[in-house]
């Protein structure tokens, strides 16, 4: 008994201390989000003008990173919402939604009254009931200068029969957080992980919630044994006996003032209810075996067909003093929880070289359904890894490397056609390295869309999709391809005459892409002046003569966004915000 009260006692010990951090992070970032809070409430005026639903072809969506990518459940469409995009100087934050129609390889922009805030970093599940749902929890807003930080804590449905948003107001859901994994389990959705950051702190959970989908209602679960220690990023998938996998993630830990080391998880943990007690849950340590995932953050996961969970990608950081840089992969993983094992997913070329050796007979018969095989078997070559150099613009030179497929004619007689030394020299086509790509697989295809990778200083957003069968698991197929070279990347700088530059730039960038014309307020409220009621800058102003002269505007827009009952304090606070954002869009 003693030992056993002295554990428990233990136990509560650690929650304290994880209960006092968490309300420490929360009053510090309290006061940043509420400047951030009014450049949100900026945003949803401008999505209230939205009175009516409009869907309208369009060209594939810009580079973006941290959205979702999600499967209709009864239509052959893929659904994408929010994500963000740096261009060096400015972040930008997304809430639209486009869908994707499979068959006419053809994109849509789908413009819905009372969407959910901009976001990246949420989490989107689909569930079937009432003709479809997306359910879409938590994320985070960034600053423009991407220096602070807002996580939201609420939830949506997008009822996919009548494209419509609703917002679902109940108690006793999680905190506000990012990177945070949903699944759903049964009729309800399962929430694990995620962090909150501010400008000066940041926590990392490992807290389970599940929301019923019949009543409406959150409840923290509380599962026996030892979890994961807190995580975002992860694995999260469930198995076909029902249980929850937690796999991997990311959290860092500050091991001195001003210095952060970040680790990537490998281990694997086990979410199983206890049948017949009460809605009890257990944790269990899993370890699986097989070809497992080198250790990385920011893979991307989805449900492969014989109900393996597949990871593709990621980076793995390699801190050194000061200097940071990543190796990222563009690799696939199946694990297969019914074995309790992973496998390293290999290509085996297209159609025409599996005949040529079927007449060859230099291999045995070969069984396409057979995932096994498919995903590394006993008779898979080994993965090769090719190297390759990206240069940036600075002169910066990166290395990046590749896992890929083994030659298939490696060790064989080559088969004496006429076209098969072109075929052999031909450009092998597959997804760029990458971590924070969005994936989701229809009819056992797979579908990879976007991310981002690094290049020196210089982040590479990608727009590009990509597929690949997965019952085959024969070659990818680009669908719609990018040069990362034409993406244009702003440099920092104090000079007004290169800031200068830099917005003409940014202001091209958008004249090319038809969706931020229309919602990107900053840039065309700069153009109009007071189009929208918004004080004209005046050219060659400072903000600090600026913010005196329209002051009496920006309170009475704050005033109108805080509603009646806010305190002046806070009107003020957030009018000057509002200034602040709109002037430096405007300059």
């Amino acid at each position: 008994m003693g030992k056993k009260g002295k554990k428990e006692k233990k136990g509560r010990g650690a929650e304290k201390t994880a209960a006092k951090m968490e309300k420490k992070v929360s009053k510090r970032s309290r006061k940043e989000e509420e400047d951030l809070e009014a450049l949100i409430a900026h945003f949803q005026t401008l999505d209230a003008r939205k009175t009516q639903i409009v869907e309208t072809p369009c060209s594939p969506p810009s580079p973006r990173l941290n959205a979702s990518l999600s499967a209709h459940p009864e239509k052959d469409e893929l659904i994408l919402f929010g994500g963000e995009y740096f261009n060096g100087q400015k972040t930008f934050l997304y809430n639209e939604l486009y869908i994707y129609n499979i068959r006419k390889d053809s994109w849509s922009k789908v413009d819905i009254p009372n969407p959910p805030p901009r976001r990246c970093a949420h989490q989107a599940v689909v569930v079937p009931q009432g003709g479809g749902q997306l359910w879409v929890f938590g994320g985070e807003f960034a600053s423009p200068d991407g220096e602070q930080f807002y996580h939201y804590r609420d939830l949506w449905v997008l009822h996919l029969a009548t494209k419509t948003w609703e917002q679902v107001k109940a108690t006793g859901g999680p905190s506000g957080r990012s990177g945070h994994r949903m699944v759903a389990w049964k009729r309800q959705l399962i929430l694990f992980g995620g962090f909150h950051e501010s400008a000066r702190d940041y926590i990392y959970y490992n807290d389970v919630y599940a929301f019923d989908l019949d009543t409406f209602t959150w409840s923290k679960l509380c599962p026996s044994g030892t979890g994961p220690s807190p995580r975002s990023g992860c694995q999260m998938s469930v198995t076909p006996q029902g249980s929850v996998v937690i796999y991997g993630g990311y959290s860092k830990q500050r091991v001195k003032k001003d210095v952060d080391k970040g680790t990537p998880h490998c281990d694997m943990f086990l979410l199983k209810s206890e049948e017949g007690r009460g809605g009890r849950w257990e944790w269990s340590r899993v370890n699986p075996s097989g070809v497992k995932p080198t250790p990385r953050s920011g893979f991307s996961v989805a449900m492969a067909p014989n109900h393996q969970t597949l990871l593709f990608g990621g980076v793995c950081d390699e801190e050194e003093e000061e200097r940071l840089e990543g190796d990222f992969f563009n690799d696939l993983y199946f694990f297969d929880a019914t074995r309790n094992r992973w496998f390293a997913g290999q290509l085996k070329g297209p159609k025409t070289e599996k005949r040529r050796r079927r007449r060859g007979r230099r291999a045995g018969p070969e069984d396409a359904g057979e995932q096994e095989q498919a995903c590394g078997g006993a008779g898979a070559p080994a993965p090769l890894e090719v190297v390759t150099e990206v240069a940036a613009e600075d002169g910066t030179v990166v290395t990046i490397k590749q896992m890929l497929c083994a030659p298939h004619a490696a060790g064989r007689p080559q088969p004496e056609d006429e076209d098969s030394p072109e075929e052999a020299s031909s450009p092998v086509v597959e997804p760029s390295p990458r971590s924070n790509a969005m994936l989701a697989v229809k009819h056992g295809v797979l579908y990879v869309y976007g991310g981002m990778f690094e290049a020196g200083d210089r982040q590479v957003t990608l727009s590009d999709l990509y597929c690949l069968d997965l019952h085959k698991m024969e070659e990818w197929k680009a669908l719609v391809e990018m040069d990362p070279e034409t993406q244009e990347w702003l440099e920092e700088t104090d000079s007004d005459e290169d800031s200068d530059q830099a917005e003409g730039g940014e202001e091209e960038e958008e004249e090319v892409e038809e969706e931020e014309v229309e919602d990107d307020d900053d840039d065309d409220s700069a153009e109009d002046g007071s189009s929208e009621g918004h004080p004209a800058v005046v050219p060659g102003e400072r903000f600090a003569d600026c913010l005196p002269r329209t002051a009496p505007l920006w309170v009475e827009l704050a005033r109108d966004n805080t509603g009646p009952d806010a305190k002046e304090k806070k009107v003020l606070r957030v009018a000057q915000a509002m200034a602040k954002t709109f002037f430096d869009s405007s300059v």
